[in-house]
């Protein structure tokens, strides 16, 4: 390959790919931007996303790499830096877009260029197994009852999925925003730590970032704020529980702005491609993710109506 170009890599590694598999020919290497700390819910998924493009040999050396701060629109601005380089891919998902609207976000999430939306996933409701709790009632009706009491954990900032949906739950149970005792953490971990030290008397949490402390009984899982149960965790969903509510967190990749049209097809390619891989249908399973895949221009307009849709949240629940 001597003499060739990395966009020149890059579009031999794409061509020709076979249904349900990636292709042959590879790019050198593909950088991919966490905007989180490593540990929960993007960083896991950023990890999946390059074992999958070196296992099926899509790319030579993928590099994750994580870019915590400011509420995960540092990494967003990194990429807006980056503009029109072709080998890096932001990991995001509703955090990343909802985090834009906050004063210090300089960029949007649509400002950069879709490649597609991968996975989606409700929220759990976590107690410890010790908790006082035993069903989602006995969490409303304490809430309801004197709301400053009850101190909720999450491992997201406020106006990530974990803050957003405790503010709708409680805007759905008739609570005011503004003494709902939410107590932010640094992921998943230190989260389910101080859940467990109860410094808090519940959190909200993606399930599969909690998976195997909820598999191995180590928290309990309330609700579930998706539409249909998993029949894997003995829980209801709110809407079961007759709390009209769902939720549903979901991530995706960003490439830079500014590419041309052939390197922009060339990303969204290879991201199909690992998709319809037997690699990546393995990981879905293995990490319950709801497949909820959307490319190019489908994303875009996915996007769009997010921002809109997030944007009206926030600033109805004064999270803005």
């Amino acid at each position: 390959m001597r003499g060739m170009s990395r966009r020149a890599v890059l579009a031999a590694g794409l061509v020709l790919p076979l249904a349900g598999c990636l292709p042959s020919a590879r790019p050198e290497s593909l950088r991919i931007m966490v905007p989180t700390p490593p540990g929960g819910g993007f960083d896991h998924t950023a990890r999946t996303v390059a074992t999958v493009l070196e296992e099926a040999k899509a790319v030579r050396d993928v590099t994750v790499f994580n870019l915590p701060g400011v509420s995960g629109t540092a990494a967003l601005a990194r990429l807006m830096y980056e503009h029109g380089t072709p080998d890096l891919i932001l990991q995001m998902g509703l955090g990343v877009l909802a985090n834009s609207h906050i004063a210090s976000a300089s960029h949007s999430a649509t400002e950069a260029t879709p490649l597609a939306r991968l996975i989606q996933e409700p929220e759990a409701l976590l107690v410890p197994p010790d908790s006082p709790f035993i069903s989602i009632d006995d969490v409303v009706r304490a809430w309801q009852d004197d709301p400053s009491s009850i101190a909720v954990g999450g491992g997201s900032t406020p106006a990530g999925p974990d803050h957003m949906v405790t503010m709708l739950l409680a805007e759905e149970l008739g609570i005011d925003p503004s003494r709902v005792d939410y107590r932010v953490y640094d992921g998943g971990g230190p989260m389910q730590a101080a859940l467990l030290g109860h410094e808090v008397d519940f959190a909200m949490a993606g399930p599969s970032e909690q998976r195997a402390a909820i598999d191995s009984g180590q928290v309990r899982v309330l609700a579930l704020t998706g539409e249909e149960t998993d029949p894997e965790i003995d829980a209801p969903t709110l809407m079961e529980a007759g709390i009209p509510l769902h939720f549903l967190n979901w991530r995706g990749l960003l490439a830079p702005p500014g590419l041309t049209e052939v390197e922009r097809e060339e990303l969204v390619s290879l991201v199909a491609n690992m998709h319809a891989s037997d690699q990546w249908q393995r990981r879905l399973e293995r990490n319950r993710w709801t497949d909820a895949y959307l490319e190019g221009a489908a994303f875009a307009d996915f996007l769009a109506q997010e921002e809109e849709r997030i944007g009206a949240a926030l600033d109805r629940l004064g999270s803005v």
